[in-house]
């Protein structure tokens, strides 16, 4: 199915996604009024880097644009996996976005935190669909465009 197509091609309809997975996020966040935590911000950047590599490889399709797509959609499909994996309560995130550990905090110690925590907590899932939240999603769509990036760095033309 994709074999008849160039490096161009793959590499606009990889940025597309990129694209249009960002503009789902800030959707989310203007319209539906989910505000963004600290990694959903993280998450966000790559795709956005992805969709310069898009725009070089037009002006340009030389194979080291599309090989920085495929390392900016690997980048944040990574920062998925690990912000899933914080939501899930795998592993701890970053002590910025996340509740952390209250035991032995002095009630003027919690109280501190608590005025300083961030309104958004990178340890709850804000939104899911069929078991998978956004950060979930993020990772799985953005590692599918990794391989459509990979693919089209593959290609001579």
């Amino acid at each position: 199915m994709l074999e008849g197509l160039t490096r161009r091609t793959l590499g606009v309809m990889a940025a597309t996604g990129s694209a249009a997975l960002l503009l789902g996020a800030l959707a989310f966040q203007y319209i539906g009024g989910l505000a963004p935590c600290t990694m959903c911000i993280w998450q966000r950047w790559p795709h956005g880097a992805a969709i310069l590599a898009g725009v070089l490889l037009l002006a340009l399709p030389a194979r080291i644009w599309a090989v920085l797509g495929a390392a900016a959609a690997g980048s944040t499909a990574a920062i998925g996996v690990f912000h899933t994996g914080v939501e899930r309560g795998w592993w701890e995130g970053p002590s910025t976005c996340t509740s952390g550990s209250i035991e032995g905090l002095s009630p003027d110690a919690l109280m501190t935190r608590i005025l300083a925590a961030p309104l958004v907590r990178c340890d709850e899932v804000a939104w899911e669909m069929w078991g998978l939240s956004m950060a979930s999603w993020n990772a799985v769509l953005s590692f599918a465009l990794m391989a459509l990036w990979l693919l089209a760095a593959t290609r001579r033309t």
